[in-house]
């Protein structure tokens, strides 16, 4: 049977109202559409945690800055939804703009250190627009757990603080990144890609396994281990944004990397104008 949609605020909450009355607990997917294996993956795991499923799509207009991809960010809607179905949703919240921000809409959600460097520092607002979309979404689903992808790591530590901050309730559980066979983080922007730009793209994966290597060959300064990432990147001609490698829950920068401290390799670079983001775990 195909995913129910739910377009209104109203109608959702009257259906989670009605699944809590039923006793059935619920997991939810938020994504911004064009799904792929990735966010499948997400749905499946809350089949396996939850009673229900719903997965919502919305490009959310409040977390893309005026110069960025908003207008051209990919959406397959019919696609989506048959993802989702096949993926085990029983419902999709699809709505447009003006129902998640009517014209009196004046209510913004800001966490503090975690969003403010590596793409907060370079995307001002889009964690603020992150923050506010995603607990808008928890209030309206009341979801027992929600489910993100690692890939975008920064934003799993600021929905993972929001959470615990506000005391929504909610379990968050981040899934792992799912990469194609050659080593390429999925994502939807992966759309906008030439095939050229798709090999050159796969140094963002090599750089962060160079410095993988370095570290379990002894390598603990972070500067080395860097350094090690962005040759990969500047032998692909790849633009840098950032690669810093930080603690992997506070996300503060590390000099070092001490034997069994969980810390994260983060990259962000532009292959063309399409930019990129991964991330894999040091040490721990």
């Amino acid at each position: 049977m195909t995913a129910l949609v739910l377009r209104t605020v109203a109608e959702t909450a009257a259906w989670v109202d009605s699944l809590r009355r039923s006793g059935r607990g619920l997991a939810l997917v938020p994504t911004m559409g064009y799904l792929h294996e990735g966010h499948q993956s997400l749905i499946r795991e809350g089949r396996r945690r939850a009673d229900v499923v719903a997965t919502s799509i919305f490009v959310n207009p409040t977390q893309f800055g005026p110069n960025e991809d908003l207008s051209r960010y990919p959406r397959d809607l019919e696609g989506d939804l048959a993802k989702c179905t096949s993926a085990g949703a029983e419902a999709v919240f699809a709505p447009v703009p003006e129902e998640m921000y009517p014209p009196d809409f004046q209510t913004h959600v800001e966490v503090g250190k975690v969003s403010q460097g590596l793409c907060g520092a370079r995307r001002p607002g889009h964690f603020q627009g992150v923050a506010t979309v995603v607990t808008k979404l928890l209030g309206l689903f009341k979801p027992q757990v929600a489910l993100f992808g690692e890939k975008d790591y920064q934003q799993l530590q600021v929905i993972r603080a929001l959470v615990r901050d506000l005391n929504l309730g909610v379990e968050v559980i981040g899934m792992p990144t799912v990469r194609e066979p050659d080593g390429l983080a999925l994502s939807s922007r992966n759309a906008y890609l030439s095939p050229e730009e798709r090999r050159r793209a796969l140094a963002l994966s090599r750089g962060m396994a160079a410095a993988q290597a370095l570290y379990a060959r002894g390598t603990r300064d972070t500067a080395s281990l860097v350094d090690a990432a962005r040759r990969e990147l500047a032998a692909a001609d790849l633009r840098e944004d950032y690669v810093e490698v930080v603690d992997a829950t506070s996300l503060t920068s590390l000099s070092s990397v001490t034997p069994g401290q969980s810390a994260r390799i983060l990259v962000a670079a532009f292959a063309g104008k399409t930019r990129l983001i991964d991330n894999q775990p040091i040490g721990g």
